[in-house]
């Protein structure tokens, strides 16, 4: 059980991760949470990382960039947000935001 938590990038940092579970469903449990965990890390991760890329585009000063790569992250927060990862209203804000810095740099640009 233990080589699940340390494959998920878990420390026993506190007592609570002490706790083994006894019966088989909450082992059953600790496993569908680590693996819920591990996915919702690489969503979010995926996320963030189109998001530097969207951000050193605006930084670039470039126009066509930018607009591929909000479309990345437009689709990508479109998908997360269909999971339980990242609430609907939270993608739609974050798409704003992006919106608003990416018609700011249009206009510069024009």
């Amino acid at each position: 059980m233990l080589h699940l938590l340390f494959s998920a990038g878990l420390s026993l940092a506190s007592k609570q991760d002490y706790i083994v579970p006894n019966s088989f469903s909450a082992k059953k449990r600790v496993r569908q949470n680590v693996k819920r965990r591990a996915l919702s890390r690489w969503r979010k991760t995926k996320i963030k990382d189109q998001i530097k890329a969207f951000l050193n585009a605006l930084q670039a000063q470039d126009v066509k960039t930018a607009e591929t790569e909000y479309r990345k992250v437009c689709g990508i927060l479109d998908k997360v947000a269909c999971t339980s990862t990242i609430h609907r209203n939270t993608a739609a804000r974050r798409k704003s935001r992006l919106s608003r810095r990416l018609k700011a740099l249009q206009l510069a640009a024009s």
